[in-house]
């Protein structure tokens, strides 16, 4: 098992580590990490981020776009104001140039030797992450995904590894067996499995009140998954508890809300906690992933280190206490 880190070379994530290779590369040393996953935001520049810590990529993902997959130029509009809106976020106003958005990213991805890319199997327009009045079922969004991913299986080498990651959104919430084994099934593609999130799982109940109750449900629902559990080869790790906040907040004018407010919305239902309880070792020692992700929302670059310290300091006393 390989432990990493979530890393992008978005402007913020360039600051925590001074836009320098030397201060990385410390860093990973310092934790005994063995690399990254990491977003390509931008130009990939491997002097930074060395061919060599790239482990994983987790893919560009757009939470709404499957009105723009069925070409439902009206609903779009209604969003978003006007095409150039939706040029500017999705490349243009055919699927193909969506889709050549996402082979780019794919071939950053393949450039750098990535053993493994993730995608995001789920489907919300701005208004439903407020209301929760969704649109779209698991299977509706689940079944869309298959068409999109047939479009780009082709871009990707049989030797890297296609990883679904589940959310707490309309898709791939692992809470349907059915769902899962139809994603894993329809796939051309020699090698595919799930990266899953522990804490976007917790999202999916929020009656959960403490870290242990969230091991107890995670583990759960992965036993709930029969055989298919075996396709789990990831772990981002990290815990959320916001279910008070979840079933709290309700707002019906989003549309007068900007980006960064909903980018906070979000957040607070998507916490990235540190583990640091030793029970989560219990997750660990079930799945026995291939990589081990560490993924959290870093605030600067001490915060960054002081979670995943605490985090691998839970791991390793769950492991001395087993």
């Amino acid at each position: 098992m390989l432990e990493l880190v979530n890393l992008s070379n978005y402007s913020t994530d360039l600051e925590l580590i001074r836009n320098n290779a030397d201060n990385l590369s410390g860093f990973l040393q310092r934790n005994n990490l063995n690399g990254l996953e990491m977003m390509f935001c931008a130009p990939w520049n491997p002097a930074v981020h060395r061919k060599e810590w790239i482990h994983g990529v987790h893919l560009h993902f757009w939470p709404s776009w499957l009105d723009f997959w069925r070409g439902d130029r009206q609903e779009l509009l209604r969003q978003y104001d006007t095409e150039q809106s939706i040029v500017s976020i999705y490349g243009g106003l055919l699927r193909e140039d969506w889709l050549n958005r996402y082979r780019k990213n794919i071939q950053q991805a393949v450039e750098a030797e990535a053993k493994y890319v993730v995608f995001h199997v789920c489907h919300n327009r701005m208004s439903e992450i407020f209301d929760w009045k969704f649109g779209a079922t698991d299977r509706e969004v689940t079944e869309a995904f298959i068409e999109v991913l047939s479009e780009l299986v082709d871009s990707i080498p049989a030797e890297m590894t296609i990883l679904f990651e589940n959310l707490w959104w309309p898709g791939l919430t692992l809470r349907d067996k059915g769902l899962l084994a139809m994603l894993l099934e329809s796939v051309r593609h020699e090698n595919v499995g799930i990266m899953l999130d522990t804490g976007h799982l917790m999202n999916t109940n929020p009656a959960l009140r403490s870290q242990e109750e969230g091991i107890e449900f995670v583990l759960r629902t992965l036993d709930g998954l029969g055989p298919y559990r075996e396709s789990i080869r990831g772990i981002h790790l990290h815990y959320s508890l916001s279910g008070n906040y979840m079933t709290t907040v309700r707002r019906k004018d989003w549309r007068e809300l900007t980006l960064p407010e909903a980018f906070q919305h979000v957040m607070a239902i998507d916490q990235h906690l540190p583990f640091d309880t030793p029970d989560v070792r219990r997750i660990l020692d079930y799945v026995q992933p291939d990589w081990l992700v560490h993924e959290f929302v870093q605030k600067a670059s001490d915060d960054w280190e002081s979670k995943v310290i605490r985090q691998r300091q839970a791991l390793v006393a769950g492991g001395k206490r087993a």
